[in-house]
């Protein structure tokens, strides 16, 4: 075993032991009720992930914020006029909030909220395997944090990683892909591209096993399979739709099935039943389940999110994201790299449209 997957076992089991206590119902309207109030006094906004708890998705909805990818939630706060952020997801988005926000207070429930792909890719270690291929474009997914941001060429999504990596290879550019090492893949194969890849993985993704889907597919052969391409190869060939959070939304509004075999993180499933009601979602099956499964297709650290702890950073101001103005500089370059490109590909969408 690596020292990357000893610390993503020691974090691993911190977060769990981390979650929120259950509350009653009466106990939540409390807390909501006193977030809400929190967050017109503190002059703040709300932005939750996809991966969050249907609770805090429904209240950042509900107080003017919202549910979205990581990226978007970013691009959420630069845009609301709110002085202080708070960022109900996972270390990393905190981070990017705070590189496009440096301006505004930004907060999270909790700064141990982090990510395996993000453990497994410490920066110094990264910056020495960069160091060892300097022929490489370095191209890392925005699940890593603003240190790695900071030694890349380009930051990429799910959404767009595609696209920019069919880019840089008609120009002839030979890439450095981290950390997701079946997303890369994935966008090797789609693109035909030169890349090295690190190897990192998300735990919730990669606990989707083919076998499994094969036998939920046999029991349900009308739904469709919607997969987020961080998952094993073998789950990706079975999907009719591979896809980022927001893309496989999209999929369950638009597909003509009633059936969804769903292998994603289960947090996804309040939006898509919010915005596609008449659909029924089947959650992919992981590699085991309670005491044997690692995540149980739901992020333990997005998990660590609780309307008790937002309502105590909100009280408080503590939890700040805090980025070193030297390294926020650095890590904005590739960031708006990507925002460059993706809002020169969008426009020329539109205008095919």
């Amino acid at each position: 075993m690596t020292r990357a997957e000893d610390r993503i076992l020691v974090q691993e089991h911190l977060a769990h032991e981390a979650e929120p206590k259950p509350l009653s119902e009466s106990e939540k309207a409390e807390l909501e009720a006193r977030i809400k109030e929190e967050l017109k006094a503190r002059d703040a906004v709300l932005v939750a992930h996809y991966y969050t708890d249907p609770d805090i998705q429904r209240l950042a909805e509900e107080t003017g914020g919202c549910v979205a990818d990581s990226l978007e939630m970013a691009r959420f706060g630069n845009q609301h006029p709110a002085s202080t952020v708070v960022v109900a997801g996972v270390r990393f988005m905190g981070e990017t909030a705070k590189i496009l926000n440096p301006e505004k207070k930004v907060l999270m429930p909790t700064l141990e909220a982090t990510c395996s792909l993000d453990v497994g890719c410490p920066a110094d270690e990264f910056a020495e395997y960069c160091d060892q291929h300097p022929d490489r474009t370095v191209v890392v997914y925005a699940n890593t944090s603003a240190a790695v941001k900071a030694r890349a060429d380009w930051v990429v999504t799910s959404s767009c990683a595609q696209a920019i990596v069919e880019d840089l290879d008609a120009r002839g550019e030979k890439i450095l892909w981290a950390p997701d090492k079946h997303l890369g893949h994935y966008v090797q194969k789609t693109t035909g591209a030169d890349m090295l890849l690190w190897d990192g993985s998300c735990i919730v993704h990669e606990e989707f096993k083919f076998r499994g889907l094969e036998d939920l597919k046999a029991l349900y052969p009308n739904a469709a399979v919607l997969v987020h391409p961080e998952s094993p190869d073998a789950v990706v060939e079975m999907a009719d739709v591979v896809g980022s959070t927001s893309q496989l939304i999209h999929a369950v509004q638009t597909l003509p099935n009633q059936e969804f075999i769903v292998a994603t993180d289960n947090g996804i499933f309040y939006k898509m039943q919010q915005l596609a009601p008449n659909k029924t979602l089947i959650e992919a099956p992981t590699a085991g389940n309670g005491a044997t499964c690692r995540s149980c297709a739901h992020c333990p650290w997005m998990a660590m999110n609780g309307l008790e702890n937002l309502l105590s950073v909100l009280q408080t101001g503590s939890q700040e994201v805090l980025v070193d103005p030297a390294l926020r500089e650095r890590a904005l370059k590739p960031l708006q790299r990507m925002l460059d490109f993706t809002a020169n590909m969008n426009l020329k969408a539109a205008g095919n449209a």
